[in-house]
């Protein structure tokens, strides 16, 4: 099976023509290998859609599938299928992390705290390790976060550019209620610069009432260094920053805690 075949399998001519509409728009002239799995990537991530009408052509396709080989799918939107496409469901089936707060603060904050707990407390750090190895990218993080908020009455929008750059997220509910995300992994060489004013700026720009940063840690390193910043910019107490553990050398077993 390859990306092409899951829009041709949407029953819903809209939702299909625009899923291509995109698709054409992202994907340079003459692309290569590489530049078409960046379009695939950036498509799944604005229309995660196509995870359902994967997950159901793979359903009712599996021994064709198998035998065309899942290689064939860029391994990106594969992984996202398998493993990030794992932790909605289990947020749906043991939390009420869709029962959604009325601003789109609280219900930004609500995701983060529920993918925080489900990454440090119940094994859900395993779903960010490919091959044994933290992913390096953040836009695999950021591909994470707008899964889980599949179904929600928000807009998600991603990579918004009000004027000042793109933000990472913008969640509104109306142009009276906007709040920006911010999205890191600790090992950003540029996460100084983000902390101190990034996010602001995105903010003024976009008229959001509020922003929030959100950095991922992999290691001991990472740890410290995040540390240092948040303390060197006054930022070790403030309750729009979080810190996501995802190290995996120190989460043992019930057995040996």
């Amino acid at each position: 099976m390859t990306y092409h075949e899951i829009p041709t399998s949407i029953g819903d001519s809209q939702l299909r023509d625009k899923v291509d509409a995109y698709f054409q728009a992202v994907l340079p002239r003459d692309a290569d290998a590489k530049e078409t799995a960046e379009a695939i990537r950036k498509t799944a991530l604005q229309f995660p859609q196509l995870f359902d009408y994967y997950i159901k052509y793979k359903e009712k396709n599996g021994a064709e599938a198998e035998r065309r080989s899942i290689a064939k799918v860029a391994a990106s939107f594969s992984l996202y299928v398998r493993q990030f496409g794992e932790l909605v469901a289990l947020l749906k089936r043991e939390t009420a992390f869709y029962v959604e707060p009325l601003t789109s603060k609280e219900a930004a904050i609500q995701k983060v705290r529920f993918l925080k707990d489900v990454i440090e407390n119940t094994g859900g750090y395993r779903l960010f390790y490919h091959q044994g190895k933290p992913i390096r990218k953040e836009e695999d993080l950021q591909i994470c976060y707008r899964l889980v908020w599949h179904g929600t009455r928000f807009d998600v929008s991603r990579e918004v550019d009000d004027g000042r750059g793109p933000a990472d997220f913008k969640i509104s509910s109306g142009a009276a209620d906007k709040t920006i995300v911010e999205m890191k992994l600790a090992s950003n060489t540029g996460l100084h610069r983000n902390l101190e004013k990034q996010a602001e700026i995105y903010q003024k720009a976009s008229d959001a009432q509020s922003a929030l940063k959100v950095i991922l840690v992999f290691s001991d390193e990472d740890l410290a260094r995040v540390n240092r910043l948040l303390r060197e910019l006054n930022l070790d107490r403030c309750p729009d920053v979080f810190l996501i553990d995802a190290r995996s050398d120190n989460k043992p077993s019930a057995s040996r805690a």
